[in-house]
């Protein structure tokens, strides 16, 4: 997700890019698409490897950025990798789910999504972009379902970890929302609002029993 349950504007980490749209995705639209490795002589277990090993760098790169804006550039790079797929349909569905989201047909868009999900069941953005969608529809439910999913695949996504603190919050589960806000920090301590999210949930939760 992005910023909007990990997600929303007054998001905490970057998730969503539009203040009006409470999105599980990025924060920001990550670079172009990255080129398909699809040549006969392309292996696909290397290139899976060579994006795991590309991500690794990054993560350990955002950890160590100096400051707010070299740490964005990082993270647009990693949202960039966990957006790549080699599966050309996929990219034109999840274009399309793009499109129909933003000229509002939700319907449309979760269909797609849908879609992509079959064809690509180990594409993290596939499962993301529609933790996204259905927490915008308000089913926390399925919202949490598809997160559980993002971070089967990718237990440092600080995007669906950010946004999983959003639901539980939106759900009144204090305690949750701050651990889960407390692991994305862990992840990218540069994500936005974040901090703030931890230091007032913390006062909250922990500071009961004082």
């Amino acid at each position: 997700m992005a910023a909007t349950p990990g997600w929303t504007q007054s998001q905490p980490h970057g998730l969503a890019p539009d203040a009006d749209q409470r999105s599980l995705t990025r924060p920001t639209e990550p670079p172009a698409r990255l080129p398909d490795s699809k040549s006969p002589n392309s292996k696909q277990p290397k290139a899976s490897a060579d994006r795991e090993r590309g991500i690794d760098f990054l993560l350990g790169a955002l950890q160590a950025a100096p400051d707010q804006t070299s740490a964005k550039h990082v993270e647009a790079r990693i949202w960039a990798l966990w957006s790549h797929t080699s599966s050309d349909t996929a990219t034109l569905l999840m274009a399309r789910s793009k499109t129909a989201i933003a000229n509002g047909q939700p319907d449309v868009a979760l269909k797609l999504l849908d879609a992509v999900i079959k064809l690509k069941p180990d594409y993290i953005e596939g499962w993301n972009r529609r933790a996204t969608l259905y927490y915008v529809k308000n089913d926390y439910d399925h919202a949490l379902r598809d997160i559980e999913q993002v971070l089967k695949r990718e237990p440092r996504h600080f995007g669906a970890l950010a946004g999983l603190g959003m639901i539980m919050q939106d759900l009144g589960d204090d305690k949750r929302a701050l651990a889960a806000y407390r692991k994305a920090l862990a992840v990218n301590p540069h994500l936005d609002k974040v901090p703030d999210l931890v230091k007032k949930l913390s006062e909250k939760v922990e500071g009961r029993d004082i």
